[in-house]
């Protein structure tokens, strides 16, 4: 009865010992799989599930800031597949562009990314994923809402004080929000509103809305 015993545990043992292994093989095909083919695959997987591996690894997350690249996109301090840092694509609006190879620098572009700087650069932050819409841009840039550590959100500053569109290219959540505090800027004159001329806006805002500041 004794050996028995024995030869029950020995099994359970080895059981577990194959299941740890297993565990580890899995785990070790995951992070090669993020790295060989990140983009494709963090896509698919977002498409079978709420969030996908993105809202996992981010969502509610704190993280520092360690680049501003524009008023719209910023660098997170945490891997992504192949690449060192995450690049954030700030989700439900959109400032001038500064670097675009099509348009050049736009109206108020570098005041934008000054204003992002100021509220964002170095600082902790926290990630904010959606649950309408896409986790990723067709660049592969994770898009959020940006919690900066007073409790603001990145998003809303921008477009409260001017320095941002509303999107209204794609849903969101905060959609209709967004859009009304676009329209308090503008009759507050905040920011971009106060000078800015329709061919200064962008040309997907003109598309959008061949309504704004139009001339009688």
């Amino acid at each position: 009865m004794a050996k028995k015993t024995r030869q029950v545990f020995a099994m359970s043992r080895r059981r577990r010992n194959g299941l740890f292994v297993l565990c580890i093989a899995i785990l070790l095909a995951v992070v090669w799989l993020d790295r060989q083919h990140g983009a494709g695959l963090r896509k698919e997987i977002s498409q079978r599930a709420k969030w996908g591996i993105d809202g996992w690894k981010y969502h509610g997350k704190t993280f520092t800031v360690i680049k501003i690249v524009d008023g719209d996109t910023l660098d997170l301090a945490i891997g992504d597949g192949k690449f060192d840092n995450t690049r954030v694509r700030l989700l439900g609006m959109d400032t001038p562009e500064t670097k675009s190879p099509k348009v050049g620098a736009m109206y108020y572009g570098a005041e934008a990314t000054a204003f992002a700087e100021q509220l964002a650069d170095g600082k902790e932050v926290t990630v904010i994923i959606d649950t309408v819409g896409n986790v990723r841009d067709m660049y592969d840039r994770l898009l959020a809402y940006i919690r900066l550590d007073d409790g603001r959100v990145l998003n809303e500053e921008l477009i409260v004080n001017g320095f941002a569109y509303a999107d209204l290219r794609f849903r969101h959540s905060q959609y209709d929000r967004y859009v009304r505090l676009q329209q308090k800027a503008m009759e507050q004159k905040a920011g971009l509103w106060k000078d800015v001329t329709r061919d200064q806006l962008p040309k997907w805002l003109q598309r959008e809305r061949p309504d704004l500041l139009k001339q009688d």
